[in-house]
């Protein structure tokens, strides 16, 4: 195989990689859905696969999935909620992803990345829900949507959706780290 076509091979399998865990983000945010009347959110697993895709292969991959896929599930009865979807939970992604990145294989980093990723979740909504979304809301309407009451009410279903997905992705990178060592190019995923 000539070194384009390995360029060209690699690629594809980036893009193949960040499709795949947007897709399955997406199906995540979409299909456990319980609302939060208080906010008009809702409960969801999507992080779950946000989580996974930054364990397994990094920052770009793990802030893409976070950015994309629960925000296009957003789209669909809640797009209210896009803009802080696609910021929170891109960064979760990215942070995630930079926190493992490097190659270490213990079983530390993943669990403290986690732990970080659950509280950019929490932290991240109750900031937009709290201060961004009512500011934004004196010039924009559809922005309207919540307050600090609201936001700080949300808090606990948040951390029970970050602390789920957190659950569920760890189990889901342990057994794919451990069956498929050396089929998932993590180094050349986070570069």
């Amino acid at each position: 195989m000539s070194l384009s076509e390995n360029i060209e091979s690699n690629l594809l399998f980036r893009v193949g990689i960040v499709a795949a865990f947007i897709t399955l983000s997406f199906v995540g945010t979409m299909i456990i859905r319980i609302p939060i009347p208080v906010t008009g959110g809702y409960f969801n697993l999507g992080d779950t696969f946000v989580m996974v895709a930054a364990l397994l292969y990094g920052p770009l991959v793990g802030g893409l999935v976070g950015a994309i896929g629960p925000s296009a599930a957003d789209a669909i009865g809640f797009p209210q909620f896009i803009l802080a979807t696609a910021v929170v939970k891109g960064i979760e992604g990215l942070i995630m992803g930079l926190m493992v990145s490097g190659g270490h294989k213990d079983t530390v980093r993943p669990i403290l990345a986690i732990a970080v990723g659950i509280g950019i979740i929490v932290a991240g909504y109750y900031i937009f829900e709290a201060a961004i979304y009512p500011a934004m809301a004196k010039t924009m309407p559809f922005f309207n949507v919540t307050d600090a009451k609201a936001a700080l009410a949300e808090i606990p279903p948040n951390l029970l959706q970050g602390i789920l997905s957190g659950i569920v992705a760890y189990g889901i990178y342990r057994t794919l780290g451990r069956s498929k060592e050396g089929y998932l190019p993590r180094h050349r995923m986070s570069r």
